[in-house]
């Protein structure tokens, strides 16, 4: 671990390798687990702004999730999350012809409907996010799921804080990943 600012970045990042392969996983990370995913307080507000756009996107499915259940939800855990469908999916999910998960957020922006692309969290993943008093832990999550973007990221070698660039940069900005850039080098340049 090594300090960034007001984050605390797991090496992880720059030794494991990661490459999305929806075409083996077929979106497995919006639908497997026990949980939606994770929201930041100011992305509830957005959802709930964005809803009436991103409604015509979605399945049939997923608008009575969000109806009956709210843009977002609060765990027991007191977690913010994004609801499910039937305690599966992601209510935001839609399966293209392939029957490959993809986010409907994420299509309602590719489209130019809305400015937002989709939950920070689901942007940056692999790389999970744990808030604490002084700073942000920055980790990797591995998940069996994911056995296939591990695969295909070694043999593109493509180390996880490549992968989840545009994410980092939106979530802490361009000079934060230009020094995670530089650090990943001297770090590289130790081994």
């Amino acid at each position: 671990m090594f300090q960034l600012g007001k984050t605390i970045v797991s090496e992880d990042i720059f030794e494991k390798q990661f490459v999305c392969n929806l075409s083996a996983c077929k979106g497995a990370c919006c639908v497997e687990g026990e949980a939606g995913a994770p929201l930041d307080r100011e992305e509830i507000e957005i959802l709930e702004k964005i809803y009436p756009k991103v409604k015509p996107f979605l399945r049939p499915e997923g608008i009575a999730a969000i109806e009956s259940q709210g843009t977002s939800i609060t765990s027991e855990f007191g977690d913010l999350e994004t609801p499910l469908v039937e305690g599966k999916e992601c209510a935001y999910v839609v399966f293209d012809a392939n029957n490959i998960a993809k986010c409907g957020i994420e299509e309602a922006h590719q489209k130019g409907v809305i400015e937002w692309q989709k939950p920070i969290s689901c942007h940056l993943y692999p790389v999970r996010l744990q808030q604490y008093s002084s700073f942000v832990a920055v980790n990797y999550h591995q998940w069996e799921i994911c056995d296939d973007a591990c695969t295909l990221g070694k043999e593109l070698q493509v180390p996880v804080y490549k992968f989840v660039k545009q994410a980092l940069i939106r979530k802490f900005g361009e000079e934060w990943y230009a020094q995670l850039e530089e650090i990943a080098t001297q770090y590289s340049n130790l081994k």
